[in-house]
This record gives C-alpha cells, structure tokens and sequence, in this order.
C-alpha cells in the first residue's frame, strides 16, 4: 500500500489523486496513477471539466478526461503483454463500478483498497464475482 500511496502522487487530477499496484506472486507487475490518457491535456494544466460542471465525486465517469488508477495499472499490464490474472491489486481508494468491472474481467483475484468511494454497487459486483475485497488498516 506504501507503493501505491507514492504512485499516486503522479497524479495529474486535481480532484482527488489515486494510486495503484497489480501485484501477482509477491512480484509488482504494474502501476497506475489517475491522469489522461497519453498525448491529451491533463486536468491540472487544462482543468476539470466535472469540477466546472459542479459534478459530485462519483457520479459522471464519462465526463471525466481521466482514466482511474485501476484502469492505468490494468492497461499498462495489457500495454505490455502481462498476464494479471490471479492478481492482487492494492489502490489508495475503493474502486468504482466502472473499475470493479475491469478488474472482474481482467482476472483480478483479490483487492486490497484503503480510503472509501460512494459506489456501493462495484462492493456487490465484486462479491458476486467473488473478488476478495478487504479494507486495508
């Protein structure tokens, strides 16, 4: 959880900064911070466009330029050609629906999170799916 409370200091959001680590085998396999996508203006440079709107956390994902650190860490695994199924995640925050789902899909066994998130939907996807989620102390 170290880790991914220093990953997410390169955050580029300037609502809420997010860190995340994929881990498998006691080995790190990937890291993810929230931020644009690569070659778009980052929030802190261009703004927040949910912010402007008056957009609470948690609601309107598809207004945000940003990806979630979960989503990061997943794509730089798929980026590269790194299996992380059967995979340990640790993030700084719960992970929302959007992201409980990537994780479901990606074959993510176990999620280890410290701060909340208002998304009590992704807790019960996650435990139908049968992914692990436990609050880290």
């Amino acid at each position: 959880m170290e880790i991914a409370e220093v990953v997410k200091t390169r955050s580029t959001c300037t609502r809420r900064q997010v860190g995340a680590v994929i881990v498998k085998e006691k080995q790190i396999l990937t890291t993810g911070y929230n931020g644009a996508p690569k070659g778009i203006g980052h929030c802190d440079t261009r703004g927040c466009p949910k912010a402007q709107m008056n957009i609470p956390s948690g609601q309107g994902h598809e207004l945000c330029i940003a990806l979630h650190a979960e989503q990061n860490a997943i794509v730089q695994a798929s980026y590269h050609g790194i299996s992380i199924k059967d995979s340990i995640m640790y993030v700084t925050t719960k992970p929302c629906i959007l992201c409980a789902k990537m994780c479901i899909n990606a074959g993510v066994r176990k999620i280890i999170y410290k701060g909340d998130y208002p998304d009590d939907l992704s807790t019960e996807l996650l435990e139908e799916a049968g992914v692990e989620l436990i609050k880290f102390n």
